[in-house]
């Protein structure tokens, strides 16, 4: 039986590890041919790439810095020369720099709003023409709990996703009439390689405030961004989806 986005291409930014890959497969799962952006781990996006085939659809890889305009561009482009249409695009590209404000420098603050937010507004102006003239199209910016309430040491990173936030619904408000979507997935603390890192007791006491006691998967956010993405999430747009557990109310 084929899936509920058989026949739809999607771009998934920074699709090779985390958050990025669980969605490339689950979006491959329901049928979508996708595009495999990367910027560094190129072993790791060969090997989603060859996962996601081994569900039965299309799958490319494309290198691209998505912080840089003309990088985005061109995936973008990439992504329509070989399946003619962009039908979804998961802005999830995505780095983190803690420190706390005092200590934050001016590279780690451009590098992750530009890694972070300019990604998102670049790929999502590169997407709209080709969306514009089908009449649709969905968008889901991956931003995170963290850019609507704020957390110490990660100034940097909040402002990037409550930015993304805040472009996610003067998008939405643009876009809906071509029948284009613009949601942002904000989810909490999510086990990937980024949160591994932390130090055990900052884990333990990180746990303690989450009411379901564990993070997230990876696969639990990517299944919220298929229904974004599928029949179920069409009167969605501007909207504020947040899968952290009951961390942040």
């Amino acid at each position: 039986m084929p899936g509920s986005l058989a026949g739809q291409v999607a771009v998934v930014t920074g699709g090779s590890r985390g958050i990025g890959r669980a969605c490339v497969l689950a979006l491959a799962a329901e049928g979508a041919d996708v595009v495999i952006n990367y910027v560094s781990s190129e072993d790791a996006a060969q090997s989603a790439r060859a996962e996601a085939e081994a569900l039965g659809v299309r799958a490319i890889v494309v290198r691209a810095d998505v912080g840089d305009e003309a990088e985005a561009r061109r995936l973008i482009e990439a992504a329509e020369a070989v399946f003619e249409r962009v039908d979804i695009l998961v802005n999830n590209a995505g780095i983190a720099r803690v420190k706390l404000i005092h200590r934050l420098t001016r590279e780690d603050w451009d590098d992750v709003i530009r890694t972070n937010l300019s990604s998102a507004f670049f790929c999502t102006q590169a997407v709209i023409p080709g969306m514009r003239t089908r009449g649709s199209g969905r968008i889901v910016n991956i931003a995170s709990m963290v850019g609507q309430h704020g957390d110490p040491g990660q100034a940097n990173y909040a402002a990037a996703k409550g930015g993304m936030i805040a472009l996610t619904k003067s998008a939405a408000k643009e876009l809906a009439r071509f029948g284009i979507t613009v949601n942002a997935l904000c989810p909490g603390y999510v086990d990937t390689d980024m949160s591994s890192v932390m130090p055990e007791q900052y884990r333990k006491d990180l746990l303690a405030s989450i009411p379901l006691g564990r993070m997230a998967t990876a696969e639990e956010i990517a299944a919220s961004v298929i229904f974004l993405a599928g029949p179920g999430g069409a009167f969605y747009t501007g909207a504020e989806l947040s899968p952290n557990g009951g961390q942040y109310m």
